[in-house]
């Protein structure tokens, strides 16, 4: 199968290179020479990279969010309490 970017099906002609073909043992780079302390202060410093690209909302930003979601959660709950009361009338008057 084909399409405008190559196949899918077959690897790309820098793959089948013999220098791609050639399997290299990994040695695990930083990951492998630390043990289970440094694993994990590794991935602490990695959460803590993520977290200061966040997007953080302003005050006035998240307290419009938390109305929006706040009004649409009691919109559903009311929904839900209509269409409950119409399913027991109609349970009622069918079963008696």
């Amino acid at each position: 199968m084909t399409d405008a970017v190559g196949s899918i099906d077959k690897p790309d002609a820098d793959d089948e290179s013999p220098e791609a073909q050639e399997k290299k043992p990994r040695k695990g780079g930083k990951r492998g020479k630390k043990g289970p302390l440094g694993r994990l202060a590794l991935f602490y410093r990695q959460v803590v990279a993520e977290l200061r690209k966040v997007v953080w909302p302003t005050r006035n930003q998240l307290s419009t969010y938390t109305t929006v979601v706040i009004v649409f959660v009691v919109i559903m709950i009311g929904f839900v309490a209509v269409i409950d009361y119409g399913f027991s009338q109609v349970m009622k008057y069918v079963f008696g």
